[in-house]
């Protein structure tokens, strides 16, 4: 038995279960199991968590397909018209998404459901439904692994999560590439794959997460969808978009040391100049997609938010932001989006950053080397 048919029996013990549903996630799970092997440079800890995160969503796929199958009136729910957020990685979005998910009227993902989608939640309980508890103590975990994760990546069990970890369902997902060197899988995700029947996945776990679980007015986020918009524009030709933006000086540093915390655990040998030009590669990639999807006649669909005047006061880019939906905003969701805003203090956002220099990122480069997008939306040069 190879490995990637070992990862597969793991999971149909695991759940009792043996239909994965179509083969499209097949060819990507070969592919990464093949470059963890030969190119991560795991530890121990890597090669089990890895393994462990790889077994989970497999699991998570038979579970998924064992509803549906037990309920095929799932796939009639509609999912109509999201909003997307969506932009370079550390630009604020994160943020973003935990202000929109207080708003009462709308469907964000979050962290529980994401890492256990089933049962599929129920509106009766699911504030007190006890994957809550289970994802909390996770998050508690991966704090002590990840010691300036929190600082990094603000967020609770209930708060919104990413598209990134559905993507994973089908084995085509950056959420891969921050635990590990794997080049030759991003290489084939990134001009090779098809992700059209990843977000076809993605939107049949929406279906199931809104079945008896409403609203149905969907937050989504994920900034690597940038690599993938036309995919993504094909799966969801109805979607709005709401894009962040930051001084490029600052978020390619910031997404190579988020990389590196994460990386770092899981294998003893980091290269971090590597790192840092696998960064600069991927950011630039998928801002020029997005900047040629936006010219080629998409530009309406698109709201923009500068990272600098958001950190400051981010209300008035949220009122517009409403505005541009056509919805309102109202005072229970306000109330709600100040309470997270000024409830969280200052020294709670901040972290020890690694020097820029030790991947070797310089920002008056990546300033120079960005230029395209800088002047397409002219970003304010502010950290």
């Amino acid at each position: 038995m190879d490995q990637v048919d070992a990862l597969l029996t793991r999971a149909r013990e695991q759940t009792g279960l043996s239909d994965f549903g179509e083969d499209s996630f097949y060819e990507g799970l070969r592919i990464l199991v093949k470059a963890l092997d030969e190119e991560a440079r795991l530890n121990e800890m890597g090669r089990m968590a890895n393994d462990g995160q790889i077994v989970s969503l497999l699991s998570n796929r038979l579970q998924i397909e064992d509803w549906y199958k037990r309920h095929p009136e799932i796939d009639e729910q509609q999912i109509i018209a999201p909003l997307i957020g969506l932009g370079l990685p550390r630009t604020g979005s994160t943020a973003l998404g935990i202000l929109l998910g207080e708003d009462p009227n709308v469907r964000s993902l979050r962290n529980w459901e994401m890492s256990m989608p089933c049962p599929p939640p129920e509106a009766a309980t699911q504030h007190t439904d006890p994957r809550i508890a289970i994802m909390e103590k996770s998050m508690e975990q991966r704090s002590k692994i990840f010691p300036r994760m929190v600082a990094m990546l603000p967020s609770t069990a209930t708060s919104p999560s990413e598209c990134q970890l559905f993507m994973g369902l089908d084995f085509k997902s950056q959420i891969f590439q921050p635990f590990a060197y794997v080049p030759s899988y991003f290489e084939w995700l990134n001009h090779k794959a098809d992700l059209v029947p990843t977000y076809r996945y993605v939107k049949r776990v929406l279906k199931l997460l809104q079945w008896h679980c409403p609203p149905t007015n969907w937050r989504l986020k994920n900034p690597s969808h940038i690599l993938f918009i036309d995919a993504l524009n094909e799966v969801f030709p109805d979607a709005r978009f709401v894009m962040t933006h930051r001084d490029i000086g600052a978020v390619a540093p910031s997404v190579a040391d988020l990389y590196y915390e994460l990386r770092k655990a899981f294998s003893d040998d980091v290269d971090m100049i590597a790192l840092g030009n696998e960064i600069r590669v991927f950011l630039e990639l998928g801002m020029r997609r997005m900047i040629a999807f936006r010219d080629g006649g998409q530009d309406r669909r698109f709201f923009d938010i500068h990272f600098a005047p958001f950190q400051k006061n981010p209300f008035p880019s949220l009122e517009a932001l409403y505005a541009f939906l056509g919805e309102t905003l109202s005072d229970e969701a306000r109330g709600n989006m100040e309470r997270w805003w000024y409830g969280t203090p200052p020294e709670e956002r901040s972290y020890e950053r690694t020097d820029p220099a030790k991947f070797g990122l310089d920002p008056a480069t990546l300033r120079a080397q960005f230029r395209f997008y800088t002047n397409r939306f002219a970003s304010p040069q502010a950290a």
